[in-house]
């Protein structure tokens, strides 16, 4: 492997997984409601796009990682429009 895909891998790693702590806090909290509902369809916007792009260019790092985040951010997506509003 060279030096540019661990780059890659490392990077990929660290935005997928920064991504987590609030996976985690809506799924024990099942609360979403300080969650940007336009800040949450632009990333996810966002993902898709790049996901598309890793896609495109036959880019196993990119799609996985965002493939895995699109996942996170439509959970959190799923949820928003959901929950019951109080």
């Amino acid at each position: 492997m060279d030096v540019t895909t661990t780059i890659g891998m490392a990077a990929a790693a660290c935005t997928t997984f920064a991504f987590m702590p609030q996976v985690v806090r809506v799924w024990r909290t099942n609360q979403t409601k300080d969650l940007a509902l336009g800040t949450f369809l632009l990333f996810t916007l966002g993902t898709v796009a790049w996901l598309t792009y890793g896609i495109l260019k036959n880019d196993p790092v990119i799609i996985a990682a965002n493939g895995i985040t699109l996942l996170l951010s439509a959970y959190l997506l799923f949820k928003k429009f959901t929950e019951e509003k109080m």
